[in-house]
């Protein structure tokens, strides 16, 4: 009988190999949708302290709170996205982002769910499809473990 070659195994691909490079994105619900935001701009997830109003403050302005000393502006992220208003929540979160001028601001979300890794194949590019003033703040949807996950350009929304 002839010597049969061993064949190694076939490894696995592991998730992202070549797909390129792999992100990593928050995701949290906003009005009954999943959206996320690159993990890598969040700096922190807060329980809503409490908030002071600011009089004639853009409409997406909550208010402001202190943040250990640092004061933070707060954005109803419905607001900002022009989505239908509700009052927050005992799950209601407050990412708190940094803008390009290093200003921290904190973004009301109505739940925190998971971070999930997403490699560069896996965003489509679809803002252009959504149309109006929310594509300017969208990079685009992602669809992992068959979730329907929009994905938020923070940089935009955060800086004004």
């Amino acid at each position: 009988m002839a010597d049969l070659a061993k064949v190694a195994p076939a490894r696995p691909l592991r998730r992202g190999m070549d797909r390129g490079p792999v992100r990593e994105f928050l995701v949290f619900g906003l009005a009954g949708e999943l959206y996320g935001v690159e993990l890598t701009g969040i700096k922190e997830i807060l329980s809503p302290p409490p908030i002071t109003t600011v009089p004639r403050a853009p409409r997406e302005v909550v208010g402001v709170c202190s943040v250990r000393g640092l004061l933070v502006t707060v954005l109803d992220l419905r607001r900002r996205l022009r989505l239908e208003e509700r009052g927050p929540t005992r799950r209601s979160r407050i990412l708190l982002a940094m803008a390009d001028t290093g200003e921290v601001s904190g973004l009301l979300v109505d739940e925190v769910r998971q971070v999930v890794r997403l490699a560069e194949a896996e965003i489509e590019v679809a803002a252009q499809a959504l149309g109006g003033d929310l594509a300017e703040h969208v990079l685009g949807v992602g669809r992992p473990g068959g979730m329907f996950l929009i994905l938020l350009d923070l940089k935009a929304i955060v800086k004004d």
